[in-house]
């Protein structure tokens, strides 16, 4: 057992891109569902914190990234408070004592609370699940190694577009001193305990 205390953090598993029929949908979130919920499961059980990192804007796109802001109010809007849409997926909803982080930019980071209350409850590792690779994981991951986190990104509970795109990030990710595992190694070494 390992004397650090360690974190798990779901990023944008939301209705809006992660259900095949959501116009937001990324490709390969989906079929991530399974493995994060046998982690989500075994942090539960071992009652360790869980951190829901999730995106919101508002309607009028007042706070969207400026390259999304033409899209977004043509039409095209997502992750809107209080819709259906910006709820976490059914599978993996927060229970009471989960945190829910609300962020509006790709890091779970930038102008957040969640440096604060990692720093608060003790936490020195986190564990990083959700969707996806190339924006949200990876801005969320460069963020916690520069601020000193041992970071470990769970490989088939974390999404991308493309194998070839998810590929592509695991190499970045591990020249960074990421550790990359699978949902099996995680759970079987108990590397979080």
């Amino acid at each position: 057992m390992y004397d650090k205390k360690s974190a798990l953090m779901i990023i944008d598993m939301q209705k809006d891109f992660v259900l095949p029929d959501s116009p937001s949908c990324i490709p390969g979130a989906y079929v991530t569902i399974p493995n994060i919920q046998k982690i989500l499961g075994s942090f539960r059980h071992h009652n360790l914190p869980i951190f829901h990192i999730v995106r919101e804007y508002r309607e009028d796109g007042s706070d969207i990234e400026k390259f999304r802001f033409d899209e977004f109010v043509s039409g095209s809007k997502c992750a809107i408070p209080n819709t259906v849409g910006c709820e976490v997926v059914d599978e993996l909803k927060p229970v009471d004592g989960e945190y829910r982080i609300v962020k509006n930019r790709f890091s779970g980071f930038m102008n957040t609370e969640l440096d604060l209350i990692l720093r608060r409850i003790g936490v020195t590792d986190l564990f990083v699940t959700g969707t996806q690779y190339p924006n949200c994981v990876r801005a969320t991951v460069f963020d916690a190694v520069a601020l000193g986190y041992d970071v470990t990104v769970v490989t088939d509970a974390t999404s991308a577009a493309t194998k070839e795109i998810e590929a592509a990030n695991i190499v970045d990710l591990k020249n960074i001193g990421v550790h990359c595992v699978s949902t099996t190694e995680t759970i079987a070494d108990e590397l979080y305990a």
